[in-house]
């Protein structure tokens, strides 16, 4: 084919040329940079081009763009193959390599038996290779096989592309489905939402659309009701729903009848996709993952709960005054009980405020099991919670996912998958898990799998604080069980009860409105009345008057957290004004857009999702997978030629490519729902009217539980009486308590 540039009737530019030099390629999505050979001039052709190989001839949809680095480019939405026409191209094709077994003779034995033909042959009728001395039945399904993938990646790439389909999931979804991808789309585009991450139900549905199926499709209907359990898992944090609300809900989202969702229910039961029990009241409908883990996590505690070691009070009690003499510290009776209790008891709650205690006695657990000989593991939630840990208890503490050893995962899964486990328990004696409030179910029952018989495991958490990002209720519900021993911490030590941090933070626990604006104090007020006064107080607090009042710096020191990510005092617009604030545009910072969001060299951001396939490498050259929702760091570089931007996640720096961006939000400002597990030196957060839901005591408390140094509240004092007066707390559907009494 002659090499050219046209226009067409897509309004994108149609160039054809052949590959001369592929500068960049990455194999899991298909992003590639090429140079293209175009009526004898190299032009750089970047964008969605899986599968090229130098030589290859190929055409690129798209337009030019200009890039201050790298000047002109052409940015491909797409692209297809030329296959070659004559003789002499087909030929040079064959002999190049891009098909297994076929050398130089091979090509030249095909062309002259199938002339023009030949590719058509190969794609329609293999068998005929049989003819050709030298190809056997096992080196023609090779070539065949390979033959129909770079077709696929073309249809596939196309078939996507017109049903509104990014290019990355067009990849992902040729990752697992290969040359079958455009025809499991077609017969059976709801297959796709459980296969392929990030594969929702409305990009099912839109396709499935334009394939006319049929509103009431059985198959429509099935993944629909999967997805409403799903969607109120991570949005509700649910790990069942009722099975009337969850009719309820699938009908608001299929526009269906009620009786199609209840065959739909029963269809999926039978085949075991979902599963149902009986909660006296009710049936309970669970997606299969959550039912295996809660029940999982049920038991186990059952079979920890079980186990006492016998303890010499006496020898306990001389043991436990050496460590208080060594470390200059006197325990109070309460907590002198919970190391005891430790020591005797296989599975154990330590919960309470700020200011009571905690960190003591988890140190005083660590230096009592280190003198018994006994092997110590610390973990927590997240990277900053596992941080502090380490920097309270002086001995490394790891994230669960860490500790656990999470493995990388390439098989479209959504699903957590750990080295540790019951075949492969963890090397510990005590196992000590902080901010337990974060640990959601699933992530529960793999901690507990991988707990050794005869460790003893430690839960210490603030059960105040809001329920974990994902489903289910752990903390509470284990507390709430009484299964456990569970020792609560109330008493406010002397020290700490000269911050006003942790003297309002029990005051708003307990119900009453906070002391506001003591002098010399770490607890502030900032009255306003409109969201604009509002918003540009909030900003000048970050960028100018705590920095100069303080010396505190703006970006890494100062947390701006919100109840909501929408309305105007949301994340969303917080995020926008404290990033032209704190991170101006300049000549000297490089930045992308992407999907109406910029991404700035410098900007504060945080992992939206767990993500267990990427990968992260420190400086001491150790690696591994695995970024995770609330992760946060800063955009250490941005690289247009080869369309990765480069996050330092605390000591990991992990490199994303421009079509993974989804995964990363600025992270100026975050909800409260966010913060769990982190602490920050300053805590500044709007005051200011927002959903009902959302206006709660117990995530006014965890947002100012979350402040090391200070805490300033901007807004409205009719508000905060109204956050401190509402202690509903969003019940979510979760059967761990039950199981846990159950005999």
């Amino acid at each position: 084919m002659d090499n050219y540039t046209e226009t067409t009737n897509e309004n994108l530019l149609r160039l054809s040329g052949t590959v001369e030099d592929i500068i960049f390629s990455n194999p899991s999505n298909g992003y590639s940079v090429c140079d293209l050979a175009v009526g004898g001039e190299l032009i750089t052709v970047t964008g969605f081009l899986p599968d090229i190989s130098e030589g290859d001839s190929i055409s690129a949809f798209g337009g030019y763009v200009s890039h201050p680095e790298y000047g002109e480019q052409f940015k491909a939405e797409y692209y297809e193959k030329n296959l070659p026409s004559t003789e002499s191209e087909i030929e040079n094709y064959l002999a190049s390599g891009m098909l297994p077994s076929i050398g130089k003779s091979t090509a030249r034995a095909i062309v002259e038996k199938f002339g023009r033909s030949a590719l058509s042959v190969i794609e329609n009728d293999p068998q005929r290779l049989l003819e050709i001395k030298g190809l056997s039945q096992k080196k023609i399904d090779v070539i065949h096989k390979k033959f129909l993938e770079q077709l696929g990646v073309r249809e596939a790439v196309m078939f996507f592309r017109n049903h509104g389909v990014s290019a990355s999931i067009a990849a992902r979804v040729f990752r697992v489905f290969g040359t079958e991808s455009v025809h499991v789309a077609q017969s059976s585009p709801y297959q796709l939402i459980d296969a392929v991450d990030g594969f929702t139900f409305e990009t099912a549905d839109k396709i499935a659309h334009g394939m006319k199926f049929d509103q009431n499709d059985p198959r429509r209907i099935r993944a629909g009701i999967k997805y409403t359990l799903r969607r109120e898992a991570n949005a509700g944090g649910h790990t069942y729903l009722p099975r009337f609300t969850l009719v309820r809900r699938a009908q608001r989202l299929l526009e269906c009848d009620a009786a199609a969702a209840e065959d739909a229910i029963s269809e999926l039961l039978t085949d075991g996709d979902i599963v149902l029990e009986n909660m006296g009241e009710y049936d309970a409908i669970y997606p299969e993952e959550y039912y295996n883990a809660e029940r999982d996590v049920a038991k186990r505690l059952k079979e920890l709960s079980s186990i006492y070691f016998e303890i010499n009070q006496a020898e306990t009690d001389e043991l436990i005054a050496d460590v208080e003499e060594e470390g200059n510290i006197t325990l109070t009776d309460s907590q002198r009980l919970a190391v005891k209790k430790v020591l005797e008891n296989s599975a154990l709650v330590i919960t309470g405020g700020p200011g009571t205690g905690k960190t003591t006695i988890v140190n005083t657990i660590i230096r009592v099991m280190q003198r018994l000989g006994k092997e110590v593991a610390l973990a927590a939630p997240t990277g900053r919670a596992a941080k502090r840990m380490t920097e309270v208890c002086n001995i490394e503490a790891k994230t669960i996912h860490r500790l656990l050893e999470i493995t990388a995962i390439d098989d479209g899964s959504r699903y957590q998958q750990f080295t540790r486990n019951e075949r492969n328990p963890l090397k510990a004696d005590v196992i000590i898990i902080d901010e337990m409030s974060m640990v959601d179910t699933c992530l529960m029952s793999g901690l507990l799998k991988a707990v050794p018989v005869g460790a003893r495991l430690v839960m210490v958490g603030d059960a105040d604080q809001i329920p974990s990002v994902g489903a289910g209720n752990v903390l509470r519900d284990i507390i709430d069980s009484e299964l456990l021993e569970c020792i609560r911490l109330t008493e406010i030590f002397r020290q700490a009860q000269e911050s006003m941090i942790v003297v309002n933070s029990h005051k708003i626990n307990n119900g009453e409105y906070p002391t506001l604006n003591e002098r010399d104090n770490d607890f502030f007020f900032v009255r306003r009345n409109d969201a604009q006064s509002l918003c540009e107080t909030i900003t000048d607090l970050c960028v100018n008057r705590l920095p100069r009042a303080y010396g505190i710096d703006s970006l890494s020191q100062i947390q701006v957290l919100t109840p909501a990510r929408k309305t105007d005092i949301g994340a969303a617009n917080l995020n926008r004004l404290l990033q032209n604030s704190l991170n101006p545009p300049s000549a000297e910072k490089t930045e992308k857009e992407m999907r109406g969001r910029i991404y700035r060299l410098g900007d504060k951001v945080m992992q939206n999702r767990n993500n267990y396939q990427l990968e992260w490498r420190k400086s001491d050259g150790e690696s591994g997978t695995g970024v995770f929702n609330g992760d946060s760091g800063f955009i250490t570089d941005i690289d247009h030629r080869n369309q990765t931007v480069t996050v330092m996640f605390d000591d990991k720096e992990v490199k994303y490519d421009f079509l993974q961006l989804d995964d990363l939000e600025l992270a100026y400002a975050i909800t409260v729902h966010k913060s769990q597990g982190s602490e920050f030196d300053a805590v500044v957060m709007p005051i200011f009217e927002t959903h009902r839901l959302l206006m709660t005591r117990n995530l006014l408390y965890t947002a100012v539980t979350r402040a090391k140094s200070l805490v300033v509240l901007v807004g409205r004092e009719d508000i905060l009486r109204l956050f401190v007066d509402n202690n509903n707390i969003q019940n979510r559907f979760s059967g761990l308590k039950e199981r846990l009494r159950i005999d």
